[in-house]
């Protein structure tokens, strides 16, 4: 005899769960999180209010839990076995993360929300900043085992580092990276890095 699922027990859709996060990016993208709004994504998703509500029970539970899941989900850093080609691996994976053609008008945008909105800023750290520099601190540490880092080598400091210039770069600047940029700013952090060995 098969069993049934209990009336009333949410089944959360898979298929479902998709198309309200691809309708929360392209909402966020398209209007900003001040204008974002429940009703639109729902709307936007085919769905019922009542199915975004069955998984987030706030609209920045929802656009924090969307964005989180598709940042850091993408914030892969591979191990090539020497720092140099690591750091040339990970500005891959920041360049294409920040030229998404969603998240590079997400991104400014979150920024300047979590200025004004504590709140957001303190879920902002917790579930983008800090796991994803959880991700790409292996990174520092095997090369400080490696000897091509000192070992007092300030990591915090390293991570910070690696990250700006592109943000710098796209997002203040809204300047693009040419030809040999990504190699060029490898070469640079290195030879940073490395100043104090």
């Amino acid at each position: 005899m098969t069993r049934r699922t209990p009336t009333g027990a949410a089944v959360l859709q898979p298929s479902v769960t998709r198309a309200i996060t691809e309708a929360v990016l392209d909402e966020w993208a398209e209007q900003g999180y001040g204008r974002l709004s429940m009703e639109a994504v729902a709307k936007r998703a085919g769905v019922g209010k009542s199915a975004l509500y069955r998984r987030w029970p706030s609209k920045q539970e929802m656009a924090m839990s969307v964005i989180s899941e598709f940042t850091v989900g993408s914030a892969t850093v591979p191990d090539t076995g020497s720092l140099r080609g690591d750091l040339r691996a990970l500005l891959d994976v920041l360049m294409e993360w920040m030229t998404h053609p969603r998240f590079r008008r997400i991104l400014p945008d979150l920024v300047a929300e979590a200025a004004r909105n504590p709140e957001l800023a303190d879920a902002s750290i917790a579930m983008i900043g800090t796991p994803r520099r959880e991700r790409a601190r292996p990174m520092f540490e095997r090369a400080i085992e490696r000897g091509e880092l000192p070992p007092d080598t300030d990591v915090e400091l390293a991570l910070d580092l690696v990250a700006a210039p592109i943000y710098w770069r796209l997002t203040v600047r809204g300047v693009e990276a040419g030809p040999g940029y990504l190699d060029a700013l490898a070469d640079t952090l290195l030879a940073a890095l490395r100043a104090r060995a």
